[in-house]
Parts: structure tokens; sequence; C-alpha cells
């Protein structure tokens, strides 16, 4: 299991393929079994594709007192320097997407092109999930993620139409992100982040070729967030999944594939 070490926490990554870089950023909770393998199979044909755990999640070290998306952000630099990685696409998704933008704010040399996925930009500008998703955050936080309290989040990221459709699929999804489950406090302190993050004013400052992609079926983060996006990150490009919710790339990994690859290449 390959691991780095930065700022003394050792991250788990993998590396895909050959080619130019893309590392791809996971959001809230989420370790590497929440991408697809066969997006990441499709996607290691055309780029050396990156993947890895953000601190406190999978098997990167465990989490010891609050987190931040600055310091989430230094560890994904601090990976990119480990692989000698000096430059890459980077695609961000949720909270990654936050993540991701720090990056680009931060560190614009480093990014060839940028993709936000299913994220917003936080502060007062962001459009909240509904009610009963909020109560749901808040019992991911306190609880311990067992399997039924799993099904019940499955039900704020994907469709409903999804799950019914793929019964299969979904109690494997289930499977896998329960093989390593974060901790209620990691959550918190990873959800309390992604809170207290805010960029709107400064995204007039991205100058990268940037590509939005959001669902407008997501309840967890509303397609709105991408529109606001959108608009304040010059030249930005907007597409959006009408069908789907928060994990596009699952529920439709075809049609999210090629929008990609349109755009990257």
């Amino acid at each position: 299991m390959p691991k780095v070490k930065v700022d003394g926490v050792n991250l788990y990554y993998e590396t895909h393929g050959d080619g130019f870089p893309l590392l791809m950023i996971l959001g809230l909770s989420e370790n590497v079994y929440w991408w697809d393998s066969p997006m990441i199979n499709d996607l290691s044909k055309y780029f050396k594709t990156v993947i890895f755990d953000n601190r406190g999640v999978g098997r990167s070290d465990n989490l010891d007192g609050d987190v931040s998306i600055e310091m989430m952000c230094a560890d994904a630099l601090g990976l990119m320097d480990a692989l000698n990685i000096n430059q890459a696409h980077i695609l961000g998704h949720s909270m990654g997407g936050m993540i991701a933008q720090e990056l680009a704010l931060k560190f614009p040399g480093r990014i060839k092109k940028l993709v936000l996925c299913s994220t917003s930009c936080g502060g007062s500008k962001a459009v909240l999930p509904l009610i009963e998703t909020q109560r749901l955050l808040g019992k991911l936080s306190i609880k311990e993620h067992t399997r039924d309290l799993t099904e019940e989040a499955m039900l704020h990221i994907f469709t409903k139409e999804f799950m019914d459709e793929n019964p299969e699929f979904m109690e494997k999804k289930i499977d896998d992100i329960l093989i390593i489950p974060i901790k209620p406090t990691t959550f918190k302190a990873q959800m309390t982040a992604w809170m207290r993050y805010n960029s709107c004013r400064k995204l007039k400052e991205i100058n990268i070729p940037t590509l939005i992609i959001h669902g407008k079926q997501d309840i967890l983060v509303p397609y709105r967030n991408g529109e606001i996006l959108a608009e304040k990150i010059p030249k930005a490009e907007i597409v959006y999944f009408d069908s789907n919710a928060h994990l596009i790339h699952t529920e439709e990994p075809d049609k999210f594939i090629k929008v990609l690859l349109k755009f990257l290449e």
C-alpha cells in the first residue's frame, strides 16, 4: 500500500496509467473506494490518474484534532511534490472541489485545467442542503456509520431511480464504503472545514481553464452552487446532468468521462 508522508501525516495514494497527470480529490468522508474502478480504468488510458485518501480517511493516518480546507490543500500539494508532479489537471468532487479551488487560488502554476464537480464556494453565497439532509449530516457526525445509517445516507447522494434500477451495485457500493468506515469525529471535523470555507470573493482571480459539472437532482450540494461558481470564475464552462444527483460520475459514468475528456483534451 503506497503512502507518502506529508506534514507528518501518511497519505495513502494510488496511481493508474501513464500520460499527463490527473489528480482527483475526494469529498466529505470519501475514501478511494468511492471512485468506481471502471471509471478509473478508463481514465488511466489517457492520464496518469492519481487518487488518494484525505487525512483521517481510508488508509491515510487517523485525524487528530481539527482540519481545514487549507490543510487538505497543503496535503494535495505535498502529494504532488512527493510524486514529482510539477503540473496536473485537478478534479475535485464535493468538498474535494473546495480543496481544488484553494489549490487554484494559491498555486495556479501547478494546475493546467480545473474541474469542479458537485461543489460550492461556501460562505453566505452557498445554497445549503435541504433540511432533511442537514439532519442526516448531524447524525453522521455523532453516530457510528453502521450499514443502516450508510443506506440512509445513500438516499441523499443518489437519485431514487438509480438506486431502484441498480440494487446489486448499491449493495456492493455500501460494502466497499464500510470496508474502512470514517469515524464520526473525523466526519464532524471535515464537515466543519467544509462549512467554514469561503472562496466566493476570490474566485475572480482564477484564470485557469475551468469546467464545472453539477447534477440538477443534487440535494446535498444544490445545483445553484454550480451556477454561482460559473458566474464568478472567469470564462468557466458549466455542464449540467439533468437526471443525476451528487455522485454524477457514478450514476452516469460514460457521459461523465465523455464530458471530462472533451474538456481536458
